[in-house]
């Protein structure tokens, strides 16, 4: 019999507030950190942008970043509090942090308050960043081995869904040709209170926060609804009733193949479970499709499965590296079957235990640092189950062995496959 250890979870304490201007603020004490952290979540991602204006809002990522007309220099004042600060965008929401110690946190939050209270604008300032994005386009996926796959997958998993996308943008002249109204008319309609959510947490008086956040001019209550404020409708992607696949030949080291089903969104019933399947199959030397794709029958030289998590459609994703000689064919069938017996035979429990094990640790190591928990406050609360931030991993130990063949049996449908051969030029 194999024994597991259940690592204690510590309970995230935090208090919620909703203001009068619509923001969302969070706070967490930690006064076993010396740093404060504010992490701040606007609710719009690349989903929001239109066909023919994409990339916006990871261009904003970056605008952000440009200074205002109080802090002309962002970077410059947050190293000056010896801090750090970053940002990301996916394609449902926008996430901005900065740390500092403690002692500093009046300053972060003026900093951070302040820009979301309007960006310096000018003609210069767009041009820079468009500039950065471009360079980036062009670093990150245009000259870098498999940078295109996004590009190339979302577009061949759906037709008429947003998520058709990347965050990059679906052509990147949408940034480099967009003008100082267009960028202005987006972080008006979603950079707003009633559209953000701010996590505050670490060696902070929770009360003091609050009231100065409140007290702030600068987020006063706007005297116009915001389209962010509305209720969003999104076009879901019809069923998909029959395989897909891309043949393309890159300048790359090896053949690659990706495989990838559209699934359930980050909220629904059937997300942990495909979570819990895609460990089974590639978490760890022991996970399936390592044992018999890579040790065994020597076709790939590294595999994986994955989930996109997106809080709409989500793609289960499957993707290798051909070893030298193996043919595409080979290893599609093989990948194929390895899919086709997680339809058919119910797992162990003891299979089952490892991976929901080796989950919990990932999720208290995960929420670590103060500034992880202020993150995850501001994801859990925008996901609408902010009460995940603590138990998220009792929704893992109700797996069950029927549910992860009857998920699988759902999801690895033949007809719903999207298969990407990614040929290296000879």
């Amino acid at each position: 019999m194999s024994y597991y250890i259940i690592i204690p979870i510590k309970m995230v304490d935090y208090e919620r507030h909703i203001l009068d201007n619509g923001l969302t603020l969070l706070l967490h004490c930690d006064r076993e950190t010396p740093m404060a952290t504010v992490n701040t979540l606007y609710g719009v991602g690349s989903r929001d942008e239109r066909p023919e204006r994409t990339g916006f809002a990871h261009l904003f990522e970056h605008l952000m970043f440009g200074g205002t007309r109080r802090y002309p220099d962002y970077d410059s004042v947050v190293q000056m509090m010896g801090g750090e600060s970053n940002a990301y965008t996916n394609n449902d929401y926008t996430n901005y942090y900065v740390t500092v110690p403690a002692g500093y946190l009046e300053q972060a939050l003026d900093l951070e308050l302040d820009r979301m209270g309007g960006l310096d604008w000018s003609e210069k300032r767009l041009a820079v960043q468009q500039r950065v994005v471009t360079e980036e386009y062009n670093q990150r996926y245009m000259n870098q081995p498999y940078g295109d796959v996004w590009l190339l997958l979302r577009p061949l998993c759906f037709k008429q869904s947003p998520y058709r996308w990347c965050t990059i943008g679906a052509d990147i002249r949408h940034v480099s040709e967009a003008t100082l109204d267009d960028v202005k008319a987006f972080f008006e309609k979603w950079y707003r209170p009633e559209n953000a959510i701010m996590a505050i947490a670490g060696n902070i008086d929770c009360a003091k926060v609050l009231e100065r956040v409140i007290g702030s001019q600068l987020l006063a209550v706007s005297g116009q609804q915001s389209a962010a404020g509305e209720q969003r409708k999104y076009i879901k992607e019809p069923a998909q009733t029959e395989g897909r696949r891309l043949e393309v030949e890159r300048e790359v080291p090896s053949d690659a193949l990706y495989m990838a089903f559209v699934m359930c969104g980050r909220t629904d019933d059937d997300f942990v479970t495909c979570d819990v399947i895609s460990d089974l199959l590639s978490n760890g030397k022991s996970s399936r499709l390592y044992r018999s794709l890579v040790v065994e029958k020597r076709l790939f030289s590294e595999v994986n499965a994955y989930v996109t998590g997106d809080m709409g459609e989500g793609l289960f994703v499957v993707k290798g590296t051909l070893n030298e000689g193996v043919r595409l064919e080979e290893a599609e069938a093989a990948v194929k079957d390895e899919l086709q017996k997680m339809r058919e035979a119910v797992v162990s429990d003891d299979e089952l235990e490892k991976v929901v094990s080796k989950y919990e640790s990932t999720f208290v190591y995960s929420q670590y640092k103060a500034s992880d928990r202020a993150a995850a406050l501001c994801c859990f609360e925008w996901m609408g189950h902010l009460d995940w931030v603590n138990n998220e991993p009792e929704l893992y130990r109700m797996v069950t062995p029927d549910k992860v063949r009857s998920v699988a049996e759902k999801l690895f449908q033949p007809q719903k496959a999207n298969v990407l051969w990614i040929k290296a030029n000879k």
